[in-house]
């Protein structure tokens, strides 16, 4: 019984840590398909003098996806129903020309401005609306969120660090009795060592196995898709092949790293 709740609080801690990873992923993973979706509706208007081409913007800065121009035959329609139709394309050619620019990713404030100056030198250029405050605002809640989550991670691996560390120890000092009996019979190091590798690979397999588990079944939820849907977020919560690999061998290398310390931490009594 002892022997079974040592073992259960390795593959509790084993499993908390993998579970904290693989959240931590999540959020990394909805986090950036959010910012690619605010990418895509983000925009900045540019008001010119003469037409401009998409290229002459992309030249403009690295940032630049590309550009599209915005009509106002529109709008003139409705202004100028009483107006002839000469003095309507008179007017078309006084009005300026305005454009929608579209970035790579979402920008942060620094690249708003970097963008913003770059487009100012092009010499037609008049005016640009970047919406600056309402995309620093949203752009701070992102980044707020970012470091509330690293935060959260880094606080229950911690914990979870701290109940490895006190496993180890309890480890160490059952299984000293044992190792030093081998030791007197000339057991090598490897015979000694194999029970503690081998409990540790089946609590690392046991944990892995938990983890893939509930993962996948978190994946087949069809509400919480339909939630992160709701704010316009894609995205895979498990990947059996990339992320249950990743995790197998986290929580293989814990194991390995936690018996290894045992034995190097093992002092045999003469």
């Amino acid at each position: 019984m002892k022997s079974f709740k040592n073992h259960l609080s390795l593959i509790t801690a084993l499993f908390t840590i993998l579970f904290t990873i693989q959240i931590f992923i999540i959020v990394e993973r909805a986090i950036a398909s959010y910012e690619q979706n605010l990418s895509q509706q983000y925009s900045i208007i540019v008001i010119a003098n003469s037409t401009l081409q998409n290229s002459r913007f992309i030249e403009a800065h690295p940032f630049i996806e590309r550009s599209e121009t915005i009509t106002v035959d529109d709008v003139l329609e409705r202004l100028t129903r009483d107006m002839k139709q000469k003095n309507v394309d008179l007017l078309k050619l006084s009005l300026p020309k305005f454009y929608r620019i579209y970035l790579k990713s979402y920008p942060s404030p620094r690249d708003i401005d970097s963008v913003g100056n770059a487009l100012k030198k092009i010499p037609s250029v008049s005016k640009i609306e970047s919406f600056a405050q309402s995309h620093d605002t949203l752009y701070n809640l992102l980044l707020l969120f970012k470091n509330v989550v690293s935060v959260f991670a880094l606080t229950i691996l911690a914990v979870t660090t701290l109940l490895i560390i006190k496993e180890m120890r309890l480890w160490q000092f059952q299984h000293s009795e044992r190792m030093n009996i081998m030791a007197l019979f000339g057991a090598p190091v490897w015979l000694r060592s194999a029970v503690l590798f081998r409990l540790s690979i089946v609590d690392a397999i046991i944990a892995s196995g938990l983890i893939n588990a509930a993962f996948s079944a978190i994946e087949h939820q069809r509400w919480i898709h339909e939630q992160l849907g709701a704010l316009s977020i894609t995205l895979t919560l498990f990947d059996p092949i990339r992320d249950g690999l990743m995790l197998f061998g986290i929580a293989m290398g814990i194991s390995i790293v936690l018996a290894s310390m045992i034995i190097m931490g093992h002092k045999e009594e003469v």
